[in-house]
């Protein structure tokens, strides 16, 4: 399975593009990002980022695409613009037929980390550990698609059969994040 992570942002858009590759291990095969003049109109942005991000759909071939989801913050310009990001990068998945999932920024970092309350270095650090980089994915915007696309492989991965939801399968960061995901799912079952 091959997945595009994409870390939404309109002036920088971070791209990275994973397999899946036998005994839960990843590959690396592109890393990048979109970006946009701050001085643009909106919609020209939109169009230069989305631009990109259809090359990368149709250059890399996808089976699926993990899309950080967009959370509130206090600044909501930059919510705006992640949001209508994600809105375009959603669009160009859906006419090519690819599906899209959204990931939580706390998912991801807990996936890759074993904690949900990482800080980009060590989700940098991670990425390029479970890659075999050695150096670490530049700027944070495709480390942190990178480890979008880790995430959403793994997960696809716990998802996969009864074999890796055993505790004792993968690394300490999958175990971390296949028992928050169960929890996440005992807390969901508790509030119906």
């Amino acid at each position: 399975m091959r997945v595009l992570g994409v870390d939404p942002g309109l002036t920088r858009c971070g791209l990275g593009v994973v397999d899946a590759r036998p005994g839960r291990r990843v590959g690396l095969v592109a890393v990048g990002v979109a970006r946009s003049a701050v001085d643009d109109d909106v919609a020209v942005r939109l169009h230069a980022i989305g631009t990109v991000v259809e090359e990368w759909l149709d250059q890399h071939r996808p089976d699926g695409v993990a899309l950080e989801r967009v959370f509130a913050q206090h600044n909501v310009r930059t919510v705006m613009g992640t949001a209508q990001v994600s809105g375009v990068v959603m669009a160009a998945a859906a006419r090519r037929g690819i599906p899209v999932a959204l990931h939580t920024p706390s998912e991801v970092k807990a996936a890759v980390t074993g904690s949900g309350r990482a800080d980009k270095a060590q989700v940098q650090q991670m990425v390029a550990r479970i890659l075999g980089l050695a150096d670490l994915p530049r700027p944070a915007d495709a480390a942190d698609a990178l480890a979008l696309g880790i995430c959403h492989l793994w997960r696809a991965g716990t998802a996969s059969g009864p074999a890796s939801t055993t505790a004792t399968r993968g690394t300490a960061a999958q175990r971390a994040w296949a028992a928050a995901e169960a929890s996440a799912r005992r807390a969901r079952s508790a509030a119906r």
